[in-house]
């Protein structure tokens, strides 16, 4: 389970997340939209602790933080508890496939060599990219890198993935194969919140939608209740403009 209180975010004087209040229970799929610059991936990062929150607490299965008084020691429990994959893949360059998924758990968790690349080569497995587990970023397709992002994730076996835009990087041909891991992942019930601008796998995958504006939390619920019967003005409008180019 993922908790939040008042959590809220400023970068000076201006103000990011204004006091979100957010449950997620575990294998619950939810999907963050919004506008360009309102919040959503600052959110992702501050669970992930990428971000220093300003203010509020946070929960993340038996461990709840104060972000203003979080130690060393508890913010990498946090970060345990949590995976994030990034919109530009964010693999090690000089690094194979196999070296990428295994390198958190080498380094992080502290896994023997044996067993981190047994684990690695498992999951290379699971995605369908057990032939390039020698392969270099370089080598690979963009939908490719961004599997292997995904994998790395999975490897940890953490409780919740977190996604900041996953396919907003890749060509459109790309986009189908990353999605449908996703997909995969949604299907087993691991925990996801996902900031996507991709309504139609919004629509078919999430159990809930959150549309955040101005660092709120606007409206939330059902995606069939968010995109075909909106409450709030603001929500409306979004979804007007985003769905004349990108329809469910």
């Amino acid at each position: 389970m993922i908790r939040l209180d008042s959590l809220s975010k400023q970068f000076g004087k201006t103000v990011v997340l204004d006091g979100i209040d957010l449950t997620i229970e575990k294998g619950e799929i939810v999907v963050i939209i919004g506008p360009s610059g309102t919040g959503k991936s600052t959110l992702l990062r501050c669970i992930n602790f990428l971000e220093q929150p300003t203010a509020g607490t946070m929960t993340v299965g038996d461990l709840t933080v104060d972000v203003n008084h979080a130690s060393r020691a508890e913010i990498l429990s946090m970060r345990r508890r949590t995976a994030f994959v990034f919109q530009n893949y964010a693999l090690f360059a000089n690094k194979t496939a196999l070296q990428n998924i295994a390198e958190r758990l080498l380094v992080v968790d502290k896994w023997p060599k044996e067993k981190a690349y047994k684990r690695a080569r498992e999951i290379l497995q699971q995605i369908g990219l057990a032939d390039k587990a020698d392969a270099y970023p370089a080598a690979m397709s963009g939908g490719q890198q961004q599997r292997v992002g995904i994998g790395r994730a999975m490897a940890t076996g953490a409780e919740v993935i977190l996604f900041d835009e996953p396919t907003s990087s890749l060509d459109p041909e790309w986009v189908e194969e990353v999605l449908g891991l996703m997909k995969q992942l949604a299907s087993e019930r691991q925990t996801m919140m996902v900031v996507t601008h991709e309504m139609s796998f919004a629509r078919d995958v999430a159990d809930r939608v959150i549309f955040i504006d101005g660092g709120r939390i606007v409206e939330q619920g059902p995606p069939g209740e968010i995109f075909y019967n909106p409450k709030d003005p603001r929500t409306k409008d979004f979804l007007k403009k985003i769905l004349a180019t990108n329809p469910v």
